[in-house]
Formats: C-alpha cells, structure tokens, sequence
C-alpha cells in the first residue's frame, strides 16, 4: 500500500527547504557590483553574511552596514582569494565569527580589455588565478563543511563569455568557461549530498567593470539594455532556497545567447 502525505504535510516540508534564514554566506568580491547586490539578497531572506574584498576597503564597510541594517550579522575579511593560505584564513575566520559556511558565492573576478595580440602569460595568470583558480580553492575549503552537515548550495558566478567570447578578450573567455566544468564537476560528486552546485553566466550587467569597458554597448543585447546587479542576485536567491537544481548554467544575458 502507497502512505499519502497530507498536503498541509507537503507544503511544510517545501517551506522548509526553502526557509534559508539563519544560514550563513559567504561571498567573494562581496564589496560591490554583483557581489554586493546578492549579499544584500540573501541578508533580505534572513541570511546572516561574510564577504571577502581585496580592495576599496570603504565600499566594503559601507555594504557591511547596508546588510547589518537589515538585521542581519555581517563580517568582511580582507583577502587575496588567489592565495590558499588566505582562503584558509579567510574561512576559519568566517566559520570563528558566524559559524560553518552554507552557502557559498564564487564572484571575485578580475577583466582586463585587452586585444588578442597584446595579452600575455602574465595576464593570462592572472586572469586565471582570480576568476577561477579561487573559486577551487574557497569551494574546496567550505566543501568538507558542507558534506557534513549533508547541505550546501554553490554559486558560481561565469559569464556569457565562455559561451560567445565577450567583449574583454579570451583569456577572461577561457577562465569563465573554466566555471562551467567546475560546477559540473562539483554537481555531480556533491549530488547525493545534500549539496547543489550551480553556475550564472550574466552579460553586461551594468556594473563599473562593465561601463568602463568601451567595448561593452547596450545594442549588443537583444533586449537593447544593459542588466542590472538585482536580476543576477534574485537567480543566485532562487538557486540558494532550491534543493532540485544542481549542474545548471543560468543565462542572464539579455537574450544574448540562447540556450
């Protein structure tokens, strides 16, 4: 015989799931742009938050009062997010003043305009080293954490370059695609874990990164309009409160690449 769940059981149990107040954040490059509005997000749905920032240190306590006025507990952490020892620092200072990380945010990022024949090794490392190699570096210092405690969700910030080039040059392109099989890899291991792995590929989102790269104009996009910080964030929201998703790539791009 088949045992009906009562659906006033049903809708609790999705209620719950969703309910991510009390968890805790942690964003890389959480200061400002991207980073900053998917902080504030998650601070909104109860949310207690840590970021990390490597300059302009008074937008990252501006953003810390910002989601302390929203009654949550915020703590901002200087760190070069390329460097182990530092993501090591960076996490157990984290996990020392909130407690283990839940939720995992990887949007540092670095882009450098640069055309083909001009972009060295040097840029090449670099570019690699921000906007990927830190993402397997913090994801594998919060994941023992997570595998514990059977839930996790990760949020891996890529872009539409990995999937039409972009308008920065191909080594900001290649690291970008890197996200993808980062996220694959992470989904399916994490899977039966309670732990998601998801990434968001935005295109020209109106952030001081992109408005200050010439080659970034409205009339790329479809919709004739760049995008804005809080229709990434309200995705990284959704994929945070979700236990289903895991593996996916969500393209807030304007309609400018279709999948």
């Amino acid at each position: 015989p088949c045992a009906l769940v009562p659906l006033s059981r049903q809708s609790s149990q999705r209620r719950r799931k969703l309910d991510i107040s009390g968890r805790i954040a942690l964003v890389t490059g959480g200061n400002r742009g991207i980073g900053q509005a998917i902080g504030l997000a998650l601070a909104a749905a109860g949310v207690d938050i840590a970021f990390c920032y490597h300059t302009r240190q008074d937008d990252a306590h501006a953003t810390k009062a910002s989601i302390e006025s929203l009654g949550r507990r915020c703590v901002i952490v200087q760190a070069n997010v390329t460097v182990a020892a530092e993501v090591t620092s960076l996490v157990a200072h984290v996990e020392q003043a909130l407690g283990p990380v839940d939720i995992l945010v990887n949007n540092a990022g670095l882009i450098r305009p640069q055309a083909l024949e001009d972009i060295t090794e040097l840029d090449w490392d670099e570019i690699h080293d921000v906007n990927l190699k830190s993402a397997f570096l913090v994801t594998q210092a919060v994941v023992p954490g997570m595998r514990v405690r059977r839930w996790g969700r990760i949020i891996n910030l890529s872009s539409v370059a990995a999937q039409l080039g972009g308008v920065v040059g191909f080594h900001y392109a290649s690291a970008k695609a890197g996200m993808f099989g980062l996220t694959h890899s992470y989904a399916a291991i994490l899977a039966k874990e309670g732990i998601t792995a998801n990434a968001i590929a935005p295109a020209l989102i109106a952030t001081e990164m992109v408005t200050s790269n010439p080659r970034a104009r409205p009339d790329l996009l479809p919709v004739g309009r760049f995008g804005t910080v809080a229709e990434v964030a309200d995705v990284a929201l959704t994929l945070a409160r979700n236990a289903y998703i895991t593996g996916q790539t969500y393209n807030v791009n304007g309609g400018w690449y279709m999948s």
